[in-house]
């Protein structure tokens, strides 16, 4: 049974249309929820919450209806924002023992559950410190903490890594993760950074202007070889080899992609060893050499790629 499903799912702002008839069906476990900025990932959170009412189409989560059930199914998922709206000089231990409570826990086990939340997303040490005084990786935690300590079955966590350096992220991508695993939580990661979504999600919804790309499985939208990725090294005496290896690609009808700070190039088919062969015919035809060729397998991006030709 889908945690979530939508039909029809509209959105309609004036003239512009946010969200554009969505059926969406998300599995129990990590779900990415992925596209570009104005994508549509925040106003379909804030339905999906029981915050904003539909143009059109209806929506379940948890098998309740987040028009008519909103205040029930609050009180079953976190939810993490985007923005940074956490107050300057609360605590950390209060904000999330106060909305451990808004959420219908008394206060004795709202205050052990903030603490053990602080505990698990590594700010323990830092549990009684202003707000205003944390880094912005800190502060990221912090939204995770006050999302799980209620004991959700779902949380919607919107950019959580928003703002934190590399080494930040991966350790907020392997939190998220170790709680979904470790404490049977179902997670919507709504996030524009494709690679995050691939390093951890189960499932993926893909959105491009409002509308529905891709909707499934991970590993059946992105698990399968699709070509080779190629990098050519330079050859003095012959100026124009990689030209004539990427002309003689197209001529015989593969689609071949440049990347856009390299010299390497993706060929994209069916078939990798058919690729493989074709290409080592050109350079040899070509006088060009092979630095590097690897079996290439399907991004997301290429989804988005394919929605837009």
């Amino acid at each position: 049974m889908s945690i979530i499903s939508t039909a029809g799912l509209t959105v309609q702002f004036g003239a512009h249309r946010a969200l554009d008839a969505l059926d969406v069906h998300v599995e129990s476990g990590v779900t990415g929820l992925v596209g570009a900025n104005g994508a549509g990932k925040t106003t379909l959170m804030s339905i999906l919450l029981g915050l904003r009412r539909p143009s059109a189409g209806n929506a379940t989560v948890l098998g309740l209806d987040p028009v008519t059930q909103g205040a029930e199914l609050r009180a079953r998922v976190g939810y993490a924002p985007e923005r940074n709206v956490l107050p300057e000089d609360m605590p950390a231990s209060d904000f999330v023992k106060h909305l451990a409570e808004v959420r219908g826990m008394p206060k004795d086990e709202a205050r052990t559950r903030a603490s053990d939340a602080l505990w698990l997303v590594g700010l323990g040490e830092e549990r009684f410190r202003a707000l205003g005084t944390m880094s912005t990786g800190q502060r990221q935690r912090v939204k995770l903490a006050q999302a799980v300590a209620a004991d959700p079955s779902l949380v919607f966590l919107d950019e959580p890594t928003d703002g934190l350096d590399p080494v930040q992220r991966d350790e907020m991508l392997t939190l998220i993760r170790e709680i979904s695993t470790n404490f049977g939580i179902d997670v919507v990661l709504s996030s524009h950074l494709l690679e995050e979504v691939e390093r951890i999600c189960d499932h993926v919804v893909a959105l491009d202007a409002g509308r529905l790309v891709a909707d499934g499985p991970l590993a059946e939208l992105v698990g399968n070889d699709e070509g080779v990725t190629v990098e050519l090294v330079e050859v003095a005496d012959r100026p124009d080899a990689t030209a004539a290896v990427l002309a003689a690609l197209r001529e015989r009808g593969f689609d071949v992609r440049l990347h856009d700070r390299s010299a390497a190039f993706d060929v994209v088919a069916d078939d990798a060893d058919r690729v493989a062969d074709a290409v080592r015919d050109a350079v040899a035809d070509s006088g060009a050499r092979i630095g590097r060729i690897v079996r290439r397998r399907r991004r997301l991006e290429d989804l988005f790629e394919g929605a837009r030709s």
